[in-house]
């Protein structure tokens, strides 16, 4: 029975419990990591601070925490611990012994390119600030260098060197925390001076909550599915929660929150030249009047985040590289590597890659119906790993077919629909939210209608 199994399934070995390690070693300050990247927090008072005030925001938070813990993390999570296997096979239950070989694994590879674009984006326009600051003169030219130069970079390390990265990057997270904690004392104690200046402030602190709850959500999708490999690395069910609790919930709040609560600040005590609601923005008025040589603290920090930000960046290439070479395995990963590399380069050399809310929501579109589908599954198995399911599952298909759609749906939707304008503070829906909830019932239906794959059995398992 075991040869009716691809190769890249019988191959693999569940990961034993003498090589797992409790919860604060792992999951926890892997995922907290991934929280205190910048970019993530950099743009979050722009989703209705300035409407709804800081309270609705800060709840607004909470929420979008919790749903990123029980909802896209939680299952997965389960899953990895309890089989010991990776997302790829894990997966596999929800989309076929064949068709999880595209979904989610390569999938997976595929979009930490526009993770990888991101990250040039913004890491590229933070060096040319600081260091070519008086370039008047093709300055496109000089950010699409800085670009090529750092995308390529972490496209070689991650797909050579990222044990070397991962070393260095323990103590990464210092800098963003510094940086944080620095704002927090020069404006946070102005907070409660901020008061929103919306007219409408029930309409306003709905649009707050859902863009919020859509703009944290649609960052985390693909670390959510991710969880199956945190999980694989996790004793019991009690690590998975609590790493979960702890790196995910504690850290969106923490992470998110000090931001909000900064530019609140800033804008309540009404600081001289304080009109954007970016957190960096801020931070540049703020501290520019304390210099160090020919910078200033401002500066400093800026390519302080920056320099923090190149092992996510190498992350998001190690990751796409052992995609590519469990599904691609006859094509040269340099090949596959650099493709992708260029890819990120294109995108964020021509700023595409710094529109957040369409990044976040496209990739949140995505992966919300994988998350769903796969939680479903879990549960209609018994709160079990099922098994691979042979060929394509039609169920896992359809569920991702369908959520895709209606989730990629509000990106374009509102402004095609003459309900709002370019850039307006208009939201109807947390598309990665819905993409979630209608792969899960989807899912559902086409599983109750007997569509779902036969399971294959595996030589070796631990599903209990």
């Amino acid at each position: 029975m075991a040869s009716q199994l691809p190769e890249y399934i019988q191959s693999n070995v569940p990961n034993p419990q003498q090589n797992r390690a409790p919860w604060y070693k792992n999951t926890a300050p892997t995922y907290a990591g991934v929280f205190l990247w910048f970019v993530f927090w950099d743009q979050i008072a722009t989703h209705g601070l300035k409407e709804a005030g800081l309270g609705a925001c800060l709840v607004a938070l909470m929420v979008a925490a919790l749903i990123c813990h029980y909802m896209f993390y939680l299952v997965p999570g389960l899953l990895g611990m309890k089989t010991g296997r990776p997302l790829y096979i894990v997966g596999t239950s929800t989309f076929g012994a064949i068709g999880g070989f595209l979904m989610p694994g390569f999938l997976m590879g595929l979009l930490q390119f526009g993770w990888l674009g991101v990250n040039t984006f913004f890491s590229s326009k933070f060096i040319v600030e600081v260091f070519f600051h008086k370039v008047t003169r093709f300055p496109e030219t000089t950010l699409t260098l800085v670009c090529i130069f750092w995308a390529l970079g972490a496209a070689f390390v991650g797909l050579k060197g990222i044990h070397y990265v991962a070393r260095v990057a323990t103590y990464f997270p210092l800098i963003p925390i510094t940086v944080l904690l620095v704002m927090l004392f020069k404006t946070g104690f102005s907070a409660p001076s901020f008061h929103p200046a919306s007219a409408n402030p029930a309409g306003s602190i709905a649009a707050a909550w859902i863009s919020i709850i859509g703009y944290v959500v649609g960052f985390f999708a693909t670390a959510g599915a991710a969880g199956v490999d945190f999980g694989m690395n996790n004793r019991d069910t009690r690590d998975v929660k609590r790493g979960g609790f702890f790196g995910i919930a504690l850290a969106t709040v923490v992470a998110a929150g000090i931001p909000l609560i900064v530019v609140a600040g800033a804008q309540g005590a009404q600081v001289p030249g304080v009109e954007s609601y970016v957190f960096t923005d801020v931070m540049q008025v703020v501290l520019n009047q304390i210099v160090f040589g020919s910078t200033t603290l401002a500066g400093l920090f800026m390519l302080a985040l920056t320099i923090a930000s190149f092992p996510p960046a190498c992350f998001s290439s190690f990751i796409a590289a052992n995609s590519f070479k469990t599904t691609l395995p006859k094509v040269n990963p340099f090949l596959s590597l650099g493709l992708g590399g260029v890819f990120s380069i294109i995108i964020g050399a021509s700023g595409w890659a710094g529109d957040l809310a369409a990044m976040f929501g496209l990739i949140g579109a995505s992966f919300g119906p994988i998350c769903g589908a796969m939680a479903v599954e879990y549960f209609m198995a018994g709160c079990k790993w099922s098994g691979p399911r042979a060929g394509f599952n039609i169920p896992g298909w359809g569920a991702w077919l369908a959520g895709f759609v209606v989730g990629i749906l509000p990106n374009n939707a509102l402004v095609a629909w003459g309900l709002t304008q370019p850039g307006q503070f208009v939201y109807l829906e947390p598309a990665p939210v819905i993409a979630f909830v209608v792969g899960a019932v989807v899912y559902f239906i086409l599983a109750k209608m007997g569509l779902e794959s036969r399971t294959l059995p595996l030589l070796q398992t631990s599903s209990s």
